[in-house]
């Protein structure tokens, strides 16, 4: 006992003085930060209900969505350009720290997808708690004085705050920040600033009133917790977990490929947003519904389906494919918002579907592919997990991960994220050179075919 006593004396004892008062300034920043970030995410969800409510009581709102559009380019196009490139320029900034994130980032980011929501356009809300959260803690590290080291430290922690806040799945939010950066490496090393900041973004949030969609599984909820590994159930979510991976790459290769095309025929970004405006109008009357629009998450409407709603009913077999068609549209167009949230609802609409044609309960594989197709086109098959666990209970943690995991594997070296790293590569025998981007990639694969 006293030897260990001793070497922890002595540990203690090594730290140097302006060591300590350097960590102690770097969790008073940590922690301003991450209060902020869930205040303004709080102001950010109360801000995205009331666009949503009154779009439902207001159906004449989606014939603005051009306009709408058109003036969200129009202000990034004089005011934010170099913030365009949304959470790749954080993606970028923390494997190379340059001149950190313009705080800018965080009112046009908050406004446009405020507007893109208000008048109907199919967006989530992701990119813009991941891109406030960076905006906030790059200014926060600017103000501090930190180093490259720091400001590295800052926008991880800052990614981990508003993921978490937003969702309400703090270890989740941390491990997003760890994991998106790189395919197949977790960044350890700042495991517990984005831990906290996640913690700290997620509690200020909730102390602002924000409440969060519950989703239920009864499937299996059995009063001990404990349930048996049905083999049978188990492969059937590696089955369903394969097509959760095709639909995670099938939705991020139509986005780029959607908006690298619109970029060359239409070079105005407030006439692209105008015709993506108008696309989504006339396809909401093409399939008679405006079912696809916005969140997704709930409508007045019982009806309509929505994520919430393929918890208990099976979805139609197309639902998830005209939701990815909506969110194409609307993000290749300038639309503001994120990818996740959509991803959700292809996800949950997929695996009811499935659910109902493997003859698996429908809950549960709702449940699957709505951490599963983001993990694949995230490739943040770990974090997904750890969403689901948070979401649904650990009762359901072996059928998530395998989904999680295999649709990360079957999604291959694409991704929402173009500016991922590849540490190291999903298949072997396949070699890519470590730090590749999934940008080089996706390149490269063009030019081949080509």
């Amino acid at each position: 006992m006293r030897a260990t006593f001793n070497r922890l004396f002595h540990a203690l004892s090594g730290i140097s003085l302006p060591r300590a008062l350097a960590a102690l300034r770097l969790l008073l920043v940590l922690l301003v930060m991450a209060a902020a970030v869930g205040s303004l995410c709080a102001f950010f969800l109360w801000s995205l209900d009331t666009a949503t409510r009154a779009r439902f009581d207001h159906p004449w709102l989606l014939f603005l969505l051009p306009l709408g559009g058109a003036a969200i380019s129009l202000l990034y196009r004089w005011l934010g350009q170099s913030v365009e490139a949304g959470n790749n320029l954080l993606i970028d900034q923390i494997h190379e720290p340059g001149g950190g994130v313009p705080l800018r980032m965080a009112p046009l980011i908050l406004l446009g997808t405020v507007v893109t929501h208000l008048f109907g356009g199919s967006a989530g809300r992701e990119g813009t708690a991941v891109q406030l959260g960076g905006a906030l803690a790059s200014g926060a590290a600017r103000l501090a004085r930190l180093n490259a080291q720091g400001l590295r430290l800052m926008l991880m922690a800052g990614i981990a705050a508003g993921f978490g806040a937003v969702f309400g799945t703090p270890l989740a939010g941390a491990f997003f920040a760890l994991e998106v950066l790189a395919v197949g490496r977790i960044e350890m090393a700042a495991l517990i600033p984005c831990l906290i900041a996640a913690l700290v973004g997620d509690w200020v949030c909730g102390l602002w009133g924000i409440h969060h969609t519950t989703y239920r599984i009864p499937f299996m909820a059995w009063p001990n917790g404990a349930a048996p590994l049905d083999p049978l159930l188990i492969g059937k979510a590696g089955l369903a977990g394969v097509a959760f991976g095709l639909a995670g790459l099938i939705f991020a290769e139509a986005n780029h490929a959607l908006g690298g095309w619109l970029k060359k025929v239409i070079p105005h970004p407030a006439l692209r947003s105008i015709i993506g405006g108008l696309a989504v109008i006339g396809l909401t009357y093409a399939v008679g519904t405006r079912a696809y629009l916005g969140l997704g998450v709930w409508s007045p409407d019982p009806a309509m389906p929505t994520i919430v709603g393929f918890f208990t009913t099976p979805a139609a077999p197309w639902d998830w494919a005209l939701k990815l068609l909506f969110t194409v549209v609307t993000l290749s167009s300038g639309f503001k918002g994120g990818e996740v949230t959509p991803l959700f609802f292809i996800g949950a609409a997929l695996g009811s579907a499935l659910g109902a044609a493997l003859g698996a309960p429908v809950d549960l594989f709702a449940g699957l592919g709505f951490v599963a197709v983001f993990a694949g086109a995230a490739n943040t098959p770990l974090a997904c997990t750890i969403m689901g666990l948070e979401l649904f209970g650990a009762t359901h943690m072996v059928p998530i991960a395998v989904a999680c995991f295999v649709a990360c594997l079957c999604s291959g070296h694409n991704g929402i994220y173009l500016s991922q790293r590849i540490a190291l590569p999903k298949f072997m025998g396949r070699p890519v050179p470590q730090g590749t981007t999934l940008r080089d990639v996706r390149g490269r694969r063009h030019r081949n075919k080509t």
